[in-house]
């Protein structure tokens, strides 16, 4: 362990560095996961599990599928903005988001546009594999390597 000395001439240990990619990895996590809270809470306190499930069938996905949809994304939101086991939570977003961008293709590309397009929805899906791809990122409680990609080894020179 490094020390750095301090005014007084007393070695202090000093605490590892994090770096950018992990503060990054952060940022991105507590992104995504502050996004899953809300749209989550859209269903209860805007549209109503009613409202939701007349909707989801509307676009043809059962009705009875809000509850446990809910649940899923509650409980991706927690995950991610803990960091406990946030890399596989990202990846078990990812069916929920493609079927987001289904339901939302035929209303165009922006977002913006009437239904609301399939942009945002295809922008979320990357940045969820981006966060399953890269890791957890800074200050995680749990991590797992289960359902990660595996780091390719270094080449040999």
């Amino acid at each position: 362990m490094s020390t750095v000395l301090s005014s007084s001439a007393r070695a202090v240990p000093a605490r590892p560095a994090v770096s950018a990619s992990a503060w990054g990895l952060l940022l991105l996590r507590l992104s995504l996961g502050a996004m899953w809270l809300a749209h989550a809470l859209l269903k209860p306190l805007v549209f109503t599990f009613a409202g939701t499930a007349q909707f989801f069938e509307s676009v043809g996905i059962p009705g009875a599928l809000v509850g446990p949809v809910f649940a899923l994304e509650i409980a991706t939101s927690l995950a991610l903005l803990l960091g406990v086991y946030a890399r596989q939570a990202a990846l078990l977003s990812v069916p929920i988001l493609l079927t987001v961008v289904w339901v939302h293709a035929p209303n165009g590309w922006v977002h913006v546009a009437q239904g609301g397009g399939w942009e945002y929805p295809a922008f979320l899906t990357a940045m969820s594999i981006v966060q399953w791809l890269a890791g957890d990122g800074a200050l995680a409680l749990r991590r797992s390597a289960r359902f990660a990609p595996r780091a390719a080894p270094e080449p040999q020179e």
